[in-house]
């Protein structure tokens, strides 16, 4: 099972793991805090704002990406990473998708 692994895909997974860590621990303290978090994103300052833009795009960006790649590759499910970035975060999930299209593009090739 391990063979499919090439090192892309272990860094793809490691900047995963790194993207779930790295925001949920600021999601957890924002929930207890009762934090409102589509307000913070927009009235917290231009630069909040402008980040808030930024990865905004790059997300639905991302999202699509993922969507047509998973199909011309072949894989399945590819909306479900989709799914997942909105129930955890998309740092997570692009890699997550990254890592396991580079597993399957190095399965199809064994």
């Amino acid at each position: 099972m391990t063979r499919h692994w090439s090192p892309l895909a272990v860094v793809y997974l490691a900047l995963a793991v790194l993207g779930l860590i790295g925001t949920w621990a600021f999601n957890i303290g924002a929930i207890a805090q009762g934090t409102d978090f589509v307000g913070d994103l927009v009235t917290s300052g231009p630069a909040v704002s402008s980040i808030t833009v930024d990865l905004l795009v790059v997300a639905v960006a991302g999202s699509i990406l993922i969507i047509v790649e998973a199909r011309r590759v072949g894989m399945r499910h590819g909306w479900l990473y989709v799914v997942i970035s909105g129930v955890t975060a998309f740092a997570f999930a692009f890699p997550l998708f990254l890592a396991m299209r580079q597993r399957h593009l190095t399965r199809q090739r064994a």
